[in-house]
């Protein structure tokens, strides 16, 4: 009897004992935490991701209780499932969690123009009269959606570390792409090594932006351009360039042979306080001008009185910088712009767009043509070139290929800083001021056919010289061509 009764409370026990090691296996896998999706384009589906991959691991190790090198190898040969679906876009990081529950109040700031959570630059509504034509007809069928075909306008922007200037800055691209018509837009941004919440503020964004009818490609990437001046920049330069490419590149991987490059419109934008009407006038100007490439005019403070920023990277059409620097490296003249250019010099003051040969200037538009059809990639200076940064060899090859019509539009002035921005729209004006005001923003421009035969080359402030532009072309196989003026 005592026998029957102890092999009944075994029995019993294990009974219970592999009970509740069922409801613990069971409430264990149920409560595990899933990995946030990644960011990954538009419209493309992701199957499977490392986080998620390593969580598996982990979970099989612990449950199983057998070393999690041992799990890692049973999973990576285990027979395949039904047809995985391969990754079609980045894998990323998931995001601090802290900084992610902040990223809301941003992502509505940006979505909304009257929001106030954030001091930004005040900017006015857009001039529908002035660019209306820049919307797709919605009786045109000739431009097919994004979805199958290269968008009309693609703005690209790189940022690290500047979560304070999304509001405004990512509020006018949005406000831009209701204007022009989401679905003719896209907007690609690599984002790197940010803990600000940048990663996390444009992490968040991905369905506002979906919803709008626009697609969205973002990355993060590790690439850490050298600190330092970026006047003796060395590998800063190769860095930076590479971050434009990759910006770029969902424009390429995407790009249908047989479809017109004429289209696509590039806006690639730094990390700048601006106005959708600033955006929209440059978009405008590229079209009116017939023009190759369009920049604004970037400022900085260096005292009381703003100083044009971008002047290591633009010439004029006299080839020389836009202010002159003596080989102390001081600004004093800075407040003397075009001060040997006088054509220049007097459509900064009317607020005449006019030609270049080279520029950047934080914001910039430019046709995809040459891009597209692989002529031309951002890049470092060749060995035996002048050592300068990317946009400057970017726009010397522009002019080999024939796509010298570029031009400043003066009446685009942005600063990088919202406080900053504020008091230049208030010194310069913002570009609906130019309106009906006397100014000549709609003169057409001149265009001339040659470069300057010489360009200053200024590798530092102390070692400036003349250098003739057709040594830029030491590694290039074709001459040179002519702008088309047409």
């Amino acid at each position: 009897m005592l026998a029957k009764l102890s092999v009944f409370l075994k029995t019993t026990i294990l009974s219970l004992v592999l009970f509740f090691l069922l409801i613990s296996f069971t409430s264990d896998f149920s409560n595990s935490k899933s990995p946030i999706s990644e960011w990954i384009p538009s419209s493309d589906k992701e199957s499977t991701d490392k986080t998620e991959k390593q969580s598996k691991e982990s979970a099989t190790a612990s449950h199983l209780h057998i070393p999690a090198e041992t799990a890692t190898a049973l999973i990576q040969n285990a027979p395949p499932t039904a047809s995985p679906v391969p990754p079609s876009g980045p894998v990323l990081k998931e995001g601090n969690p802290t900084l992610l529950e902040m990223a809301p109040a941003y992502v509505q700031a940006i979505m909304n123009s009257e929001d106030t959570s954030f001091p930004r630059l005040d900017c006015p509504v857009p001039n529908d009269h002035r660019y209306h034509h820049l919307k797709t007809n919605s009786t045109d069928t000739s431009h097919e959606s994004t979805t199958t075909s290269s968008p009309k306008y693609f703005f690209a922007l790189n940022l690290h570390q500047h979560a304070s200037i999304l509001p405004r800055l990512f509020g006018s691209i949005v406000e831009s792409m209701r204007f022009l018509g989401p679905q003719d837009c896209a907007l690609s941004v690599i984002e790197g090594r940010s803990d600000d919440g940048t990663f996390e503020i444009l992490l968040s964004l991905r369905e506002e932006i979906e919803c709008m009818g626009a697609k969205y490609y973002f990355n993060s990437s590790n690439i850490d351009p050298p600190a330092g001046d970026r006047i003796n920049a060395g590998d800063r330069i190769k860095a930076l360039a590479e971050l434009r490419n990759q910006a770029l590149q969902p424009l390429v991987d995407h790009y249908q042979k047989g479809t017109s490059t004429d289209d696509t419109t590039i806006v690639f934008l730094n990390d700048v306080a601006i106005c959708s009407e600033d955006v929209l006038e440059l978009i405008h100007q590229r079209h009116y001008q017939n023009a190759d490439m369009v920049c604004g005019m970037d400022w900085t403070y260096v005292g009381p009185d703003p100083t044009f920023y971008d002047v290591w990277i633009a010439r004029g059409m006299n080839g020389d910088t836009f202010f002159e620097i003596p080989e102390d490296g001081n600004w004093n003249s800075a407040w003397n712009i075009f001060w040997n250019n006088p054509i220049a010099q007097e459509c900064i003051w009317v607020g005449k767009p006019f030609q270049v040969f080279s520029c950047w200037n934080g914001a910039t538009v430019f046709t995809a043509k040459p891009f597209l059809e692989s002529k031309i990639r951002f890049r470092s200076a060749h060995e035996h070139e002048c050592p300068q940064g990317e946009p400057k060899t970017w726009c010397i090859e522009m002019w080999h290929l024939g796509y010298g019509k570029i031009a400043v539009v003066p009446i685009v002035n942005i600063e990088y800083s919202d406080e900053a921005a504020t008091k230049i729209k208030e010194a310069k004006g913002y570009v609906s001021n130019w309106m009906g005001a006397g100014g000549e923003s709609d003169a057409r421009i001149e265009w001339e056919s040659t470069p300057p035969q010489a360009v200053k080359c200024m590798p530092s402030y102390q070692n400036q010289t003349w250098v003739l532009w057709e040594e830029q072309l030491g590694e290039q196989d074709s001459a040179p061509r002519g702008v088309d003026l047409v």
